[in-house]
């Protein structure tokens, strides 16, 4: 017996569903019925997460699709480059895809930006299916559209506004994150609390341990609360023309950081999140537009 929860995100014909709980990989082909069935899938993955994961979703996705290939790059935020970007449309290409073609992105926020852009790219844009494997890319990037790569003169500088046409956050993936990993996630987690919900800041305060320890419905409150709030945001400024700005909390800082780290490893994406998060209220304290 399965508790998935789900919840739409609203973007009238573009809309789509994030559906969370465990063992989701296992059911994609029931899950993801609609968008996979009798369909070119192409799972797109990482050389650390396909040895986990890659297996289950692929067989899953075999039951009911047409065909089923998979495609890997190496793991790392240096794979999030025009480069690999240019060998992975070419290496799917060489699959002989036409307009019908379903790009699966499964991995972290690098693979799910790399193989959302491709998707934006591929043909003019073709669908695509998000199954973030991190706890960032769950709560994050994997939702809302934003796809790009790096460039050297910062990050996420080339790419595209793609939405997905379906987000399948699977709890159970989270068994396999490194501890650093999932820290660096739960700063996306507590940036939503920041923004304006004293309540889930509150429940944080109180649960945010069992989320860090990996408690089944501390985790998957967490993730569903977090999407909750960022399908608000982006159904009602889906292009970042205003309030989706909100979502950069710390970014600005971090994102700085990254570039400066040279996105080698050293410093993840989370870690330096946090650390915008804090710099940026020191200047709004500094400015005297907050108190405390």
């Amino acid at each position: 017996m399965h508790s998935d929860s789900s919840l739409t995100v609203g973007l009238g014909d573009r809309a789509y569903d994030i559906i969370v709980g465990r063992d989701l990989l296992a059911r994609a082909d029931n899950l993801a019925a609609a968008q996979l069935t009798d369909r070119h899938v192409i799972i797109i993955t990482d050389s650390q997460v396909a040895g986990y994961h890659l297996d289950s979703l692929a067989s899953a996705c075999s039951r009911v699709a047409r065909r089923c290939d998979t495609l890997t790059i190496t793991a790392g935020e240096a794979s999030k480059s025009m480069s690999v970007l240019s060998v992975l449309l070419e290496d799917i290409l060489a699959l002989g895809v036409d307009r019908g073609v379903v790009l699966v992105a499964l991995g972290g926020g690098v693979v799910g930006d790399l193989a959302g852009f491709a998707a934006a790219s591929l043909l003019r844009g073709v669908d695509f299916i998000q199954v973030p494997t991190s706890l960032l890319a769950q709560v994050d990037s994997s939702v809302g559209g934003k796809t790009g790569v790096n460039a050297a003169a910062g990050k996420n500088l080339i790419g595209a506004f793609h939405q997905p046409r379906l987000v399948l956050a699977d709890t159970a993936v989270l068994d396999t994150l490194p501890d650093r990993e999932l820290r660096a996630g739960y700063a996306e987690v507590a940036k939503y609390g920041l923004l304006g919900d004293a309540d889930f800041f509150e429940w944080l305060e109180a649960h945010g341990a069992d989320v860090l320890t990996r408690e089944p419905q501390a985790l998957k409150d967490a993730i569903m609360t977090s999407c909750a709030a960022k399908a608000r945001i982006v159904e009602a400024d889906e292009r970042e023309a205003g309030t989706r700005a909100l979502l950069n909390l710390g970014h600005t800082f971090g994102h700085a950081l990254e570039a400066t780290a040279g996105y080698d490893g050293s410093l993840l994406h989370g870690e330096a999140v946090a650390a915008g998060i804090g710099l940026a209220f020191d200047l709004a304290q500094h400015l005297d537009l907050c108190t405390g």
